[in-house]
Formats: C-alpha cells, sequence, structure tokens
C-alpha cells in the first residue's frame, strides 16, 4: 500500500507523522514543502494532489501544524475528501479505524474515516518517531510547472522577525512560562532573568496575552505555540485546559503556584506550594550561586 506523507523539513512533527505513516502503508514517498517561496497553500494542496493521483496512493499524511493542517484541508476540499486532524494512531480498513486529539487534548476520540484517500493530520507530540526506511523523495518541479498562476493568488508575503533574538519558544529545550499569577508586564522581569540564567525561552498563558502583558507569539497552548521542551517551568499558571494542550509533549513540568490544587500542580512532576515572586528569584540565586 503506498502512502503520501508531506513534510516540513527539520520538523520533529514531521518524523512523527511519517512513523504513524509507515505503520499504515508498506511504501512511503514523501513531498517536502521547504524549497519553493513564497509559501502558498492552494499552490502546495494542488501539487499534493497531482502527485497523490500519479503515485496512485492508498492515503495521504501530515503532521498537525499550522501549515500542515492548512494544506491538508485545502487539499481534501479541493479532492472532495474528508480530512481526519490531531490523530494518534490510524489503522487501515474499510473504515480506517482513528483515535483523535480532542477538546484541546483533554479527550480522546476513536473515529471511523471512510474515504477513498484517508487524508490524515498527525497531533504533534503524540506519536514516538522512529527511524525507519527513508521515504522515495517526489520530484515537485514538474507538478509546480503545471499549476495554474491562480493558485498562487493566497500566499506569504513576508515575515515578521519575533521580537528580540531570543530561543526560539518551538524548539527550546527549556521554557519558563508565566501565568496571571505573574500579576503585570513588569513581573515578567523575574521569569525573564531565571530563563536567561537556564539558556531557557519565555512563555506564557493566555491569559497573560489577552492582558497585553506578552505578544502571542509568547503564549503556549491550544492557540498558541505547542511546545516540547526537556522541563517546563510553570509559574502562576493554573492549567486550563488549552494551556495544557500546548505543553503536553514536556518531558518534565514544574510548576509554581500559590495553590496547591491548581490543576496544573495537579498533573506537574515537580511542585512548589507558594508565592513565585519569592520563589523565582529564590531559584535564580541559587542558579548564580552555582555558576560563581
Amino acid at each position: 500500500m503506498n502512502v503520501l506523507v508531506l513534510v516540513e523539513e527539520g520538523s520533529e512533527p514531521s518524523r512523527q507523522a511519517m512513523t504513524l505513516a509507515r505503520r499504515f502503508g508498506d511504501t512511503l514517498h514523501s513531498v517536502t514543502i521547504e524549497g519553493h517561496e513564497p509559501f502558498a497553500p492552494d499552490a502546495w494542496a494542488a501539487v499534493l494532489l497531482q502527485a497523490a493521483d500519479e503515485l496512485g496512493v492508498a492515503a495521504v499524511f501530515a503532521a498537525g501544524t499550522d501549515r500542515g493542517n492548512e494544506i491538508m484541508a485545502r487539499l481534501g476540499a479541493r479532492a472532495g475528501l474528508p480530512l481526519a486532524a490531531n490523530c494518534t494512531s490510524a489503522t487501515p480498513g474499510d473504515p480506517v479505524i482513528l483515535t483523535r486529539l480532542r477538546w484541546g487534548g483533554s479527550l480522546l476520540e476513536e473515529a471511523r474515516l471512510r474515504s477513498p484517500r484517508p487524508l490524515i493530520t498527525v497531533a504533534p507530540h503524540t506519536v514516538s518517531s522512529d527511524p525507519g526506511p527513508a521515504p522515495v523523495e517526489v520530484d515537485v518541479e514538474p507538478f509546480f510547472a503545471r499549476l495554474d498562476p491562480r493558485e498562487l493568488l493566497v500566499r506569504v508575503c513576508g515575515h515578521v522577525a519575533p521580537r528580540g533574538a531570543g530561543i526560539s519558544l518551538a524548539s527550546a529545550k527549556v521554557v519558563v512560562s508565566g501565568g496571571r499569577g505573574v500579576g503585570s508586564k513588569e513581573g515578567f522581569a523575574i521569569i525573564e532573568e531565571l530563563a536567561g540564567l537556564l539558556g531557557a525561552a519565555v512563555g506564557c498563558s493566555r491569559a497573560v496575552t489577552s492582558a497585553g502583558w506578552r505578544p502571542h507569539s509568547d503564549q503556549v497552548g491550544q492557540t498558541g505555540t505547542k511546545v516540547a521542551p526537556d522541563v517546563y517551568i510553570a509559574c502562576g499558571i493554573s492549567g486550563a485546559t488549552q494551556h495544557m494542550a500546548g505543553l503536553k509533549g514536556a518531558k518534565r513540568i514544574l510548576a509554581i503556584n500559590s495553590d496547591a490544587q491548581a490543576p496544573l500542580m495537579l498533573s506537574a512532576d515537580y511542585t512548589v506550594v507558594g508565592d513565585l515572586r519569592e520563589v523565582v528569584p529564590a531559584i535564580s540565586s541559587e542558579i548564580k550561586k552555582l555558576k560563581g
């Protein structure tokens, strides 16, 4: 059974999507979306459809990232096929048996997909990527050559650089994140200090961005960035479902909160019950001592 995978170069979620695709089919082809700029989702959906038809693939997979979901949704509309998004498992058959994340990751849904060519996106950080045979890379140049110019009408015209030159939130090994409990925009100074000492990225909850204390690019959660650090340090964050959806990939969680019964405190690997305005500076002070 041939399977086609949409790949974002260097992306761990794409490697996880390839892992699930290998379990679904026995021959893997891949299309890598880097290399053709500017990014145009309709053009990539058209290329993916052409490649799927010419290869005669039984299914198409992609990582459930912003770009992956956007291209696959457009592919589904173009082909008249249903899309199953945010899947964690897929068993071939008629129908295909799927497990999907719903409600920000708080619910696992077992679903059945009836489609002549299943379109599936894989929820990031829910599948352990396994090394396996390299997929057959598909040359997209012939497909782009056949595109109608209208496919390029919707495209990325520019990028806004993130504020400052800090560590990328999506790829950081350590994230220090603040919530409503930080109290103010100025209150993030102690969060930034700790992050600087740890070589970490600064994150925040949706309540913080809604209050205007931090930019949306710093938000961790269902409507923000999904992170997978080795350590996630949550300061003054209650742990709403939407926020928890963004940090499911974290290997270890340290939560600091004055409320011992906050949802995130109950889910964390390590907890400190106390005032973050005292606890965070104390941690920074000890790190400074260790660094000499």
